[in-house]
Parts: structure tokens; C-alpha cells; sequence
């Protein structure tokens, strides 16, 4: 999924803490933002703040998530689903 991109950064989940996955991320040029799983015997850092981010970005989604037309993709064409999505944020953020 990485393939083609060019980010400084990459934030994900514990559950995609693997060595693997991190290889990909160093050989990309980017910095891995995943936090240590709790199985690993030595923790990685990760930079907290660019996480905490993530995790707001997350709980956006899940907000759009339950305006249904956001969520089935009524509209075909791209500008009216942007639309939809800056009518939806500010619906979101007025509550």
C-alpha cells in the first residue's frame, strides 16, 4: 500500500508494529510513528505527539462514518463527495 508514496512519516497502530513493515518504512525514507507492541522485549521509541495526531485524525473518520452518505459513497463524482465531507466536518464541529 506503501508503493508510489513519498511521506516523512508513517502512523499506525500497535497492531502493525512488526519488522517488517518498519524495513519497508526506513527504506521509503520515511520515520515510523508505531508504538511498540507489548510483546517486543525491547521497545521502540515513537514520537508521541505526531501519534496523538493520529489518533484525532481516527476519531474524524469515525464521526464522518455516521453520516450514512459519507459512508456508503452516494456520489459518484468527487467534488460533490468533498462537499459532502467539508458540510459533514462542520456539521461536527458546530455540535
Amino acid at each position: 500500500m506503501l508503493k508510489g508514496f513519498r511521506p516523512k512519516a508513517v502512523l499506525a497502530d500497535k497492531a502493525y508494529d512488526s519488522n517488517a513493515l518498519r524495513t519497508i518504512i526506513a527504506d521509503i525514507g520515511a520515520q515510523a510513528v508505531i508504538p511498540s507492541n507489548r510483546s517486543r522485549k525491547i521497545l521502540i521509541a515513537h514520537d508521541v505527539q505526531a501519534y496523538r495526531a493520529r489518533n484525532c485524525i481516527e476519531r474524524c473518520f469515525n464521526k464522518l462514518k455516521h453520516f450514512r452518505r459519507f459512508a456508503t459513497r452516494y456520489d459518484r463524482r468527487t467534488i460533490h463527495f468533498l462537499g459532502f465531507v467539508h458540510l459533514a466536518a462542520a456539521m461536527i464541529w458546530l455540535r
